[in-house]
């Protein structure tokens, strides 16, 4: 029999509602905060150089956050956001993909991008928006990119990546589609990862972007994290339902929810949802559950919107939580991880001051390649711009004296 309005009826002859808690969605968890496994949890699946790499980077990400923190402060850097209490899901997600697979990121996501590989000092010159570069100094502070490493480019719009990553994804998988038949014909070489936190997902790309996915069976992970505030709204002032792994399940989407300050459990749940992607070729949802520890951005001061009390009953840090269990498996030495965070922070402050003083980019580099030869206004705009610079030189003191 048809079925044209793709329902199940389950005709039932009582009046009754559904409430909007009925589905019980559990939370994955495999690590303790002792670093030992729960007695009822799948062994994790990860090797030493697996792990010992995701723990680095973690271990890198919060020391690197700590200095920039201090650098916005300073007036260095006009902006910073870190990424502290969701260094495990953002880390562990990354490490459970393929190194070709497309990171599309919101803002937070900079533990995923020096996974792949991305070095100290493209940090600094990007953040310091120098000559250096790979943006070329046009977007603010941690708004990365890498083509090298399959990370697109950091948008400031809000959710603006998640139709984008259902477009990506459909498109890696095209390729594998027999044309006589419409189906997979083979596993999908890579998938897209797609990071919003749970307040970009009040927003409308959201729901086109999880439906065009789930109707289109597009192969992209959709990582919610989940981290309790969208700046300073919390998140029972942001929606009624049971989180964002409920529409999921609304759209059809294969969903799990997962502890994110419990690195083996996002290892796990992504390793997972990526073979879904690439084997069936459909869209996975995943809920990452942490609290956001700091502020939202170096512009926001919690305690306007939440207590000291409310911040203490979450301080647990889900690095040393993956340490004691990489330390219990004697693939680490506590005296030499000691002596690498001394060595990273003087790292890091070499870093800092190598990027501050290499020139800005020429002004040209502007609109150098937005298009292969300027169209006649954005010409008109730049000569305006020049004009401009060159009438008062004192306010524009790193662009004036390098105008052609």
């Amino acid at each position: 029999m048809s079925n044209p309005n793709n329902v199940s009826l389950n005709i039932n002859h009582e009046l009754e509602f559904i409430d909007g808690h009925a589905l019980n969605i559990p939370t994955l968890s495999i690590l303790t905060e002792d670093g030992d496994i729960h007695p009822s949890a799948p062994a994790p699946d990860i090797s030493k150089q697996t792990a010992i790499k995701l723990y680095e980077t973690m271990r890198f990400i919060r020391l690197l956050d700590e200095r920039m923190q201090g650098a916005q402060r300073q007036g260095r850097v006009s902006f910073y956001m870190q990424c502290l209490g969701e260094e495990a899901a953002v880390t562990a997600s990354a490490a459970a993909l393929d190194q070709d697979d497309m990171i599309m990121a919101q803002y937070r996501e900079q533990a995923a991008l020096h996974y792949r590989g991305f070095t100290l000092d493209q940090f600094m010159n990007q953040m310091f928006s120098n000559e250096l570069d790979l943006g070329k100094g046009r977007q603010m502070p941690i708004h990365y990119g890498s083509k090298a490493l399959n990370y697109m480019t950091i948008s400031s719009p809000l959710g603006t990546q998640i139709p984008q990553a259902t477009g990506y994804a459909y498109g890696q998988k095209v390729k594998h589609i027999d044309a006589k038949t419409g189906e997979l014909a083979s596993t999908i070489d890579n998938v897209t990862i797609c990071y919003f936190g749970e307040g970009a997902a009040s927003e409308g790309d959201f729901h086109a972007g999880l439906n065009m996915a789930a109707v289109h069976k597009a192969p992209v992970i959709f990582f919610a994290r989940n981290n309790g505030y969208a700046i300073s709204t919390p998140a029972d002032e942001q929606f009624k339902g049971d989180g964002i792994a409920s529409r999921g399940v609304g759209y059809g989407i294969k969903t799990i929810r997962v502890d994110g300050s419990d690195a083996l459990a996002v290892y796990a749940a992504t390793k997972k949802a990526r073979e879904i992607a690439a084997t069936q070729g459909e869209p996975v949802l995943i809920e990452s559950i942490a609290y956001r520890l700091g502020a939202h951005s170096t512009s926001d001061d919690p305690s306007g919107y939440r207590s000291k009390d409310e911040e203490a009953n979450y301080k647990a840090c889900p690095i040393e939580r993956f340490r004691k269990w990489v330390v219990k498996q004697n693939w680490l030495d506590d005296a030499e991880d000691i002596k690498a965070k001394e060595t990273i922070r003087d790292d890091i402050l070499a870093a800092l001051k190598r990027a501050e003083v290499i020139d800005k980019p020429a002004l040209e580099e502007l609109i150098s390649d937005v298009y292969d030869t300027p169209i006649p206004s954005l010409q008109r705009q730049y000569d305006e711009l020049k004009t401009h610079i060159k009438a008062h030189p004192d306010a524009y003191p790193t662009t004036a004296g390098r105008i052609k």
